[in-house]
């Protein structure tokens, strides 16, 4: 069995679905389990309904009105006013606004995944309803009942033995099956989500449990690059790369594959490719067991907006475990990731992602124990296989600040021009 993943941009509009469904026909016309993302930016459109509910906000039902407009908009280009799925989209507005109405839950992250989940539902109501437009028969499926989860809302952890059971169960591996990506559900039927952009971890996730042929993540880009094409005016198709290699590139920020996306795959060694939904009839890149990298040339992952934090003691002392571990502690407290560490006798120094805007909190808490430098809106370019013209290249994109080389990788933080 194949599993194709479409994410928000492939099916953005009328026009884009199409394009999907023709793909599907085209490509995997059986044996193929299709995992869809919602349309568009509506994931952030769903985002602001959940702000504007918590919050109890006047605009609520301007927003709901919005997402409506826009998934019914599409459907006008695809389908004639008669068609079951409108109906059928109309249930699902339906089931929101109840639970809208009657939830009396005031836990966040829980009313997130309650509400957040409508976007791919819609999206492959629709697409699936088009494919039988066309003629070509699918199984609509709710992923909720088949991914399990226990109830970490906003990043749910998979119940790997129950969903094991659940697909091994129920999927029909020789049909086109279409269903979500990014939700599932917990022991008690409520929805979880398996944190942002986890729509490829979905499509790991089936993969492994039906050992599937392959796993095609279809995007924009012509494949994994070496570069993001909006930092580099200069960019590589990388063409084959290990899991291994994947893995690493995925852990300093790369953004085309998902982290979580990849383990499952590794374990069963089974083939990831990355194509385009623009340029179908194009290879892409392979991610599977074998050469590390082709053609092994320099890979470039840049984080922008970092800050670099430079901490020593107050009394000169040295810094050694115990403050290295206090440290580590409040950056964990407050919830900032860490991607670059260095450290010498008298200083350690961290840049780090203030994601949850906590940082100020966490500044005014240490300043009183230690003396701390703060730069902020640094850039952290990560640089696989550099050589020097590579190194070069970061330095030209303004002040370095700190540099840290091991065998393998060079991490450069930039103060912009």
């Amino acid at each position: 069995m194949k599993i194709f993943k479409f994410g928000g941009a492939s099916v953005k509009d009328a026009e884009s679905v199409k394009n999907v469904a023709n793909i599907i026909k085209n490509e995997g016309a059986k044996d193929t389990l299709v995992v869809i993302s919602a349309m568009g930016k509506i994931t952030n459109a769903f985002e602001e309904v959940v702000d504007a509910y918590y919050h109890k906000k006047e605009d609520l039902p301007t927003k709901l009105n919005f997402i409506e407009e826009f998934h019914k908009n599409i459907m006008s280009s695809l389908f004639d006013a008669d068609d079951e799925v409108y109906k059928e989209i109309d249930i699902l507005f339906g089931e929101l606004g109840w639970f809208l109405s009657r939830n009396t839950s005031r836990r966040y992250n829980y009313v997130y995944d309650q509400i957040i989940c409508f976007g791919e539902l819609l999206s492959t109501k629709i697409v699936s309803a088009y494919l039988v437009k066309l003629g070509q028969d699918n199984v609509w499926f709710d992923v909720r009942n088949y991914i399990k989860t226990d109830s970490s809302y906003r990043d749910a952890k998979v119940d790997w033995d129950l969903t094991q059971e659940l697909i091994t169960k129920k999927v029909d591996a020789s049909k086109i099956n279409i269903t979500q990506g990014f939700i599932a559900a917990n022991d008690t039927e409520n929805t979880t989500t398996l944190g942002r952009e986890g729509s490829d971890y979905t499509a790991g996730i089936f993969a492994y449990c039906l050992n599937a042929e392959s796993v095609t993540i279809w995007k924009d880009v012509p494949g994994v690059l070496n570069a993001d094409p909006r930092v580099f005016s200069e960019t590589t198709l990388l063409e084959q790369i290990s899991y291994e290699e994947a893995i690493e590139m995925a852990f300093y920020g790369a953004s085309v594959i998902h982290p979580k996306t990849l383990q499952p795959l590794e374990r069963k060694e089974i083939p990831l490719l990355v194509r385009s939904f623009v340029h179908p009839k194009e290879a892409g890149t392979k991610v599977s067991k074998g050469t590390r990298l082709v053609p092994y040339i320099p890979c470039f992952i840049v984080k922008k907006n970092q800050i670099l934090v430079s901490i020593s003691a107050l009394d000169f002392s040295f810094m050694v475990e115990n403050n290295i571990s206090f440290i580590f502690q409040k950056l964990h407290d407050y919830q900032l990731k860490v991607n670059l560490i260095q450290n010498s006798a008298i200083s350690f120094s961290v840049c780090i992602d203030n994601k949850f805007n906590k940082f100020d909190a966490f500044y005014e808490e240490l300043k009183t124990q230690f003396k701390i430098d703060v730069q902020k809106e640094v850039d952290l370019y990560t640089v696989r296989h550099f050589d020097e013209n590579a190194i070069k290249a970061i330095e030209e994109k303004g002040n370095s600040l700190l540099t840290q080389v091991n065998k393998e990788t060079s991490q450069i933080v930039v103060s912009p021009n």
